[in-house]
């Protein structure tokens, strides 16, 4: 799977940013409530939803090699938060329909652990954040 290996942000105005992926650019502003028109998800509602994302394509990619059809199949992602606002819980429930075959039931839910994106958050990268003026030449 190709990585990007950098993604570039810019800000349009107002209260939305900009995230340049490759050929893609991924568009997010903040609810009214918090300045912004609403007009794209928050970045942190995007956080939440490339989980839900990330286990539906390990899904989609299980049913495939096993040519099982995914009509039907719905996961349902609920972000429990503590008294701080903090992110403390993700919980991925991932709904099948009753003609899944049965062999396969459990095994649907370990594929979802193996989510690029969960593990990626598991693993705790370390992050630098670092500003500089653009042109300036150092000395």
């Amino acid at each position: 799977m190709k990585q990007p290996t950098e993604i570039v942000v810019t800000l349009p105005g107002g209260r939305r940013v900009d995230a340049r992926v490759g050929e893609h650019v991924v568009h997010t502003d903040q609810p009214r409530s918090n300045g912004g028109e609403d007009s794209a998800p928050s970045p942190f509602e995007l956080f939440l939803a490339s989980l839900g994302a990330c286990a539906g394509i390990f899904v989609q990619g299980f049913c495939a090699t096993r040519g099982l059809p995914t009509d039907g199949i719905r996961i349902t992602e609920r972000a429990s938060f503590d008294d701080e606002g903090v992110l403390s819980a993700v919980e991925l429930d991932v709904a099948l329909p009753p003609d899944f075959p049965e062999k396969y039931r459990a095994s649907v839910a370990r594929v979802v652990e193996q989510c690029s994106v969960k593990r990626a958050i598991a693993a705790q990268p370390t992050f630098t954040v670092k500003s500089h003026v653009q042109g300036a030449v150092a000395a």
